[in-house]
């Protein structure tokens, strides 16, 4: 394996750095930064966030903003810096065209020079480029004319706000990048047409984190309190993936175990009825780092994903969160390339009956054997494994061009 050392990287992002849920773009640059000169760009404020949102993210923004500020926020990391950058045209409203594209070139000159800012305050020479997931952004990396400019393909895209414009941003940045890196075999198999240096790294956990949820002297999250065992849990977003006609029979076929559903709703995908059974509980997002107090309390973690061309590309992190606390895990066969990964520890069921079949199996089995065995197929999938490999590519790529 090739070690990435004593480099400098941009990284843009398609997360904020201090955002409520752990992201893989800002993960990847807190990993790499651990041998590496990382500057994570900060997702871009535009002036309708800046005149329309005073929060608390604001407010440690709020002098970086100016031109004529570094733009750099330190991090706990000694290696990894924030760069935010100045507010942007809001223009996601206009119709795909020429008048967009033309925009665009005004924002992404407005990142470009940001960037180029701190290259020259920086004394920095040469650099690698990241655009982890910003299809918003497509000509940034180019226009900085990187020793190594790779994408980082995360998800695919599914709302009409990215897609609007996503879909002809994201195939300019592919094609491009010296290489992509796709976190699912089908996102995988869409991209290597479009470029032959694309690679499959999939996505992973942090497992030190969840695995706090086997510690006897952590309580069970509060919102638990009264709620009675056996509980079927799931932690996440609830919002499009979600299979809700599944979930309905699942829910009403088994009276006697409690569903809770820990995380933002997305009102406008959860049918009308759902939160009325008994044996449902919605107890609204909760905060990552009390997710393990909250998956403690599971019995069994759920996936309860759609299976649809979208969920086919899905490597979700909660897969190996809750292998990694050691709980048994029941999911839908929304993405088969998943078995690869897990081993006889997942339940992957085809409908609603042998999802229900695979719950009381995780509630009748679960011996520490089977802990044991779930926590090691979480020791396979950290994101110290998956940034190790990233880096390994990075390295790679980075000789082979320098050397032509």
């Amino acid at each position: 394996m090739m070690s990435l050392e004593n480099e400098v990287i941009f990284i843009l992002g398609i997360a904020k750095f201090d955002g409520p849920y752990e992201s893989t773009s800002f993960t990847i640059a807190k990993f790499l930064a651990q041998k590496n000169d990382v500057y994570y760009i900060d997702y871009p404020y535009t002036l309708k966030d800046y005149f329309s949102n005073k929060d608390a993210a604001f407010q440690i923004r709020k002098n970086s903003f100016s031109r004529s500020s570094d733009g750099l926020i330190d991090t706990a990391i000694p290696r990894l810096k924030i760069l935010i950058v100045p507010p942007l045209l809001s223009i996601n409203f206009l119709p795909e065209g020429s008048f967009y594209r033309l925009l665009l070139k005004i924002n992404e000159k407005t990142i470009y020079n940001r960037v180029r800012q701190c290259i020259k305050s920086k004394n920095i020479t040469d650099y690698i480029f990241i655009n982890s997931f910003n299809f918003h952004y497509p000509n940034v990396g180019s226009l900085l004319k990187p020793k190594l400019l790779a994408y980082h393909c995360v998800d695919p895209l599914i709302v009409e706000h990215d897609r609007k414009h996503g879909v002809v941003s994201e195939a300019i940045i592919v094609k491009r990048s010296d290489l992509v890196i796709c976190t699912s075999k089908q996102l995988y198999t869409e991209k290597l047409p479009q470029n032959p240096n694309t690679y499959f790294i999939p996505n992973a956990a942090d497992i030190t984190h969840t695995s706090k949820a086997l510690n006897d002297n952590l309580e069970v999250h509060p919102s638990l309190a009264n709620i009675k065992q056996p509980i079927a849990g799931y932690f996440g977003n609830i919002e499009r993936r979600m299979d809700y006609v599944l979930l309905a029979e699942v829910i009403g076929s088994n009276p006697d175990i409690n569903f809770v559903f820990a995380g933002p709703v997305d009102e406008g995908y959860l049918p009308k009825d759902f939160r009325l059974p008994g044996n449902v509980h919605f107890v609204g997002r909760v905060p990552y780092e009390e997710m393990p107090a909250m998956i403690k309390g599971f019995d069994v973690a759920l996936i309860p994903f759609k299976k649809d061309e979208v969920s086919h590309t899905i490597f979700p992190l909660k897969l190996f969160e809750y292998l990694g606390a050691g709980k048994p895990v029941v999911a839908t066969d929304f993405n088969t390339d998943l078995r690869e990964f897990t081993g006889e520890t997942v339940q992957f069921c085809a409908n609603a009956e042998t999802f229900s079949a695979g719950i009381k199996v995780a509630l009748s089995k679960n011996t520490r054997a089977d802990v044991e065995t779930r926590l090691s197929i979480a020791a396979d999938n950290t994101w110290e494994k998956r940034g190790n490999e990233i880096a390994d590519l990075l390295a790679r790529f980075l000789k082979n061009k320098l050397n032509r």
